[in-house]
């Protein structure tokens, strides 16, 4: 027989109550739940008269002994309210707190987002103190309050990592994801993998986000990599099985096709799911950029860079060159210099040339400089720079297209599909002395006796594009079939997704929708168990990177932060901020303002 051990007294259900005359009687209250002793403020638990009468008699028993009824009644209502009083003010400085540490990582949170160094903290409270001074003076010591030095806002930026936690969250949904990498050095000559990651879930909600920051100290195969790869992914307890797509900037340690990491990701996700393909993407923006090196304009190119440097680097010319341009009226007040770094860069500077090259002309002979740029005045040259900043200035206009975060693939293919009927209507039109898209070029009589050699230059340039973007070519039917899935002919369609196809071309209703709404909300409206295929291809099509943009950005935000006055940031802390300062996310100032500083003392 087995035995039952000592059961235990539910004091709850005893249905014990405070009694308002113990009050006069024992100088006791009531608060929350518990017995307070206004005395000493000591709390009984259980609403039991032998253990109020206990407490009293072994630790007041003189207490009021020599009080009338009346007298300690009234003895009992002053402490009742100076108990009520210090209980308010308690509460009124933990509020107080709260908000001060509240505002403190939001202020840490904005000093992150804009690149600031953790420092400028100490000079953000300053201007607020001074400022609340004297606009509202009352209010003075609650900004006083807010800690910003800089091992606080160091460590507020730290808190940033409950974004992680959020992503977290979200990423348990996602049935389909991608990464985008790139890779760069930093002001220490580091390598540095950025790693993105964009996510759908059942509702066709897409979260683009900042996934981590890998320091490669040592070197960068497509193993070491690929180590890096996979414990972020293993961190975040994604399965290999829904990654669909990798897009990265081509380098080869990148692209390799037996030991580089794309093979390797090809093979962790067949281990998981023999069926699955991961379509490996090299950006968009990357590739449309290197086409133009086959228009071979380095004749051209050089020149322009020399001349505007010659202008900008010294101090002194430059002064005079922009005190020339106010004297003479100019359209610009400057030159623009051309980085390599930046996309959109080259094509300005070209345009910026051109519509001053009177002014640098004159600028130049003042200077008694004309000789070192005979190109200015060589017809034939001049012709090739106006053929030049027309053809960049074209590039340039499919470049912004291309560029920004949470593009869909097939409206950025489609961009460069148009751009290459483009280049192909231009060289006709060029070949029969037409130059109504090349207004540069028109302005000089010269351009008609090299029409062949640029007709020729633009084949060859849509050449380029048709070869470097044979990697969106081969899934161009897929996106197409979930961008316009109305006009595709059922015949042609994957046979899994034929049925479902003709029921959504036959109904009305759907039709009116997808004019209607936008394309992953029109998924989203879609019944699962009608449109279980189109809905499945609709999210793989609508979670792929098109180009590694978001880490180029990312790399300039790095930049700034980690430059060489600031090159101590250690790798979790430029972590943080570049997570903070990329991210759409918000973290629950709330929750982290209530944990406060607990494992943290110092201000």
């Amino acid at each position: 027989m087995k035995m039952s051990g000592p059961k235990k007294r539910k004091v709850d259900r005893e249905c014990r109550v405070f009694k308002k005359e113990w009050t006069t009687k024992y100088f006791f209250t009531e608060h929350r739940s518990s017995a307070v002793c206004l005395i000493c403020q000591e709390t009984v638990a259980v609403f039991k008269e032998y253990n109020i009468s206990r407490h009293f008699a072994t630790k007041h028993a003189n207490y009021a002994s020599k009080l009338s009824t009346k007298e300690r009644e009234s003895a009992a209502e002053k402490l009742a309210a100076n108990l009520k009083a210090q209980q308010s003010f308690f509460h009124r400085q933990t509020a107080i707190q709260e908000s001060s540490t509240k505002a403190s990582f939001m202020l840490s949170f904005k000093i992150a987002k804009a690149s600031k160094p953790l420092s400028e903290g100490e000079f953000l409270k300053e201007c607020m103190v001074e400022t609340a001074g004297i606009l509202c003076p009352e209010t003075k010591d609650k900004f006083e309050k807010i800690s910003l030095s800089r091992r606080t806002v160091t460590r507020r930026v730290d808190a940033g990592e409950d974004i992680t936690s959020i992503l977290n969250k979200k990423a348990k949904s996602f049935t389909f994801y991608s990464l985008a990498l790139d890779e760069s050095n930093d002001v220490k000559d580091t390598a540095q993998l950025l790693i993105f990651i964009r996510g759908i879930n059942e509702t066709f909600e897409i979260t683009e986000e900042f996934l981590t920051m890998e320091s490669l100290k040592g070197q960068t195969r497509g193993e070491d990599l690929f180590e890096r790869v996979s414990a972020a992914i293993e961190n975040m307890k994604l399965p290999w099985s829904k990654l669909v797509n990798v897009t990265t900037d081509g380098s080869p340690n990148l692209t390799g096709k037996n030991v580089g990491l794309l093979r390797r990701i090809q093979n962790k996700v067949k281990d998981e799911n023999s069926d699955q393909d991961v379509i490996f993407l090299r950006c968009i923006i990357h590739q449309e950029s290197l086409c133009k090196s086959v228009l071979q304009l380095n004749h051209v190119v050089n020149p322009v860079v020399k001349l505007v440097n010659f202008i900008r680097a010294r101090g002194l010319q430059h002064r005079q060159f922009i005190a020339f341009l106010e004297e003479t009226d100019a359209d610009h007040q400057d030159l623009l210099y051309h980085s390599r770094v930046r996309w959109l860069s080259l094509g300005k500077v070209f345009q910026r040339v051109w519509e001053l090259k009177e002014e640098i002309g004159v600028f130049l002979e003042r200077q008694g400089k004309t000789d070192e740029f005979p190109e200015l005045s060589n017809k034939s040259w001049m012709c090739d720079f106006a053929f030049a900043t027309d053809v960049f200035s074209h590039l340039n206009e499919l470049n912004v297209k291309l560029q920004g975060k949470e593009q869909f693939v097939h409206d950025m293919h489609t961009n460069v599909k148009a751009f290459k009927s483009k280049l192909a209507l231009f060289s006709r039109q060029i070949l029969n002395k037409s130059f109504t898209h090349f207004p540069t070029l028109a302005t000089l009589k010269e351009a008609g006796a090299k029409v062949k050699k640029y007709s020729e230059s633009l084949d060859a340039l849509h050449g380029e594009f048709c070869r470097r973007f044979l990697d969106f070519d081969k899934i161009d039917k897929s996106l197409q079939l979930v961008a316009f899935p109305l006009s595709q002919d059922p015949e042609t369609a994957p046979e899994e997704l034929q049925l479902e196809l003709i029921d959504l071309q036959s109904d009305p209703a759907l039709k009116e929708k997808f004019s209607s709404l936008k394309l992953n909300d029109f998924y989203a409206s879609l019944n699962d168990a009608a449109f279980p295929n189109l809905r499945r291809r609709a999210q793989m099509m609508l979670a792929l990177f098109g180009s590694t943009f978001v880490c180029e950005q990312t790399f300039s935000v790095m930049n700034i932060n980690k430059a060489s006055h600031r090159s101590k940031l250690t790798d979790l802390h430029l972590r943080s901020i570049l997570r903070i300062a990329t991210t759409k996310l918000t973290p629950d100032f709330d929750a982290l303002a209530k944990k406060g500083d607990q494992q943290h003392c110092s201000h």
